[in-house]
C-alpha cells in the first residue's frame, strides 16, 4: 500500500475515475507515462521517477478479469525487465504472427471448470465399508 500523500498525489494526477479502478484492480494508485497498447487492449505504464525499483512498470488489463497469459511475448519481456525497449520503440520485439501460432488468443484454463482434471483408469485397491444394518422388529 501506498502513504497517504503519494495517494493524494496519485489521485490528482491520474482523477477519480482512474483512482477507483486502479484500487479496484491493482489494489494501489499508480501515475505514469503511457508506454503503449498491446493487440489485446492491454495498457502498459512506466514511472521510473516515484516508484521503487522494479515495480516502476505494471500493466492495466482491459478485462476485469484478467489473465497473465494475456500479455504478448514482447510486452512480457518488457514487464519483467529482460529488455529496455518497449515491443513499439524495439524492432527485433515487433510482434508478427506466424503460421505455426493461434490466430486467436486462448486462455489459461488451469483454475476455470474447462482445466484439465486427472482421472486414474485403474481400479481401487479396496472397496469403502458398507456397514449392513438388519431391519428393526
Amino acid at each position: 500500500m501506498s502513504t497517504l500523500l503519494r495517494t493524494l498525489r496519485n489521485i490528482r494526477r491520474v482523477g477519480l475515475k482512474d483512482y477507483a479502478h486502479q484500487i479496484q484492480n491493482i489494489g494501489d494508485t499508480k501515475a505514469g507515462t503511457l508506454i503503449g497498447k498491446d493487440g489485446y487492449g492491454n495498457k502498459y505504464y512506466e514511472n521510473l521517477a516515484e516508484e521503487l525499483p522494479l515495480r516502476t512498470r505494471w500493466v492495466d488489463y482491459k478485462d476485469q478479469e484478467y489473465d497473465p497469459s494475456q500479455i504478448e511475448p514482447g510486452w512480457h519481456a518488457w514487464m519483467s525487465y529482460m529488455v529496455d525497449k518497449p515491443p513499439t520503440e524495439d524492432p527485433i520485439l515487433q510482434r508478427k504472427v506466424r503460421e505455426w501460432e493461434p490466430k486467436e488468443h486462448r486462455p489459461t484454463l488451469t483454475w476455470s471448470r474447462s482445466g484439465f482434471k486427472t482421472y486414474s483408469t485403474t481400479k481401487n485397491k479396496y472397496s469403502p465399508w458398507q456397514p449392513v444394518a438388519k431391519p428393526r422388529q
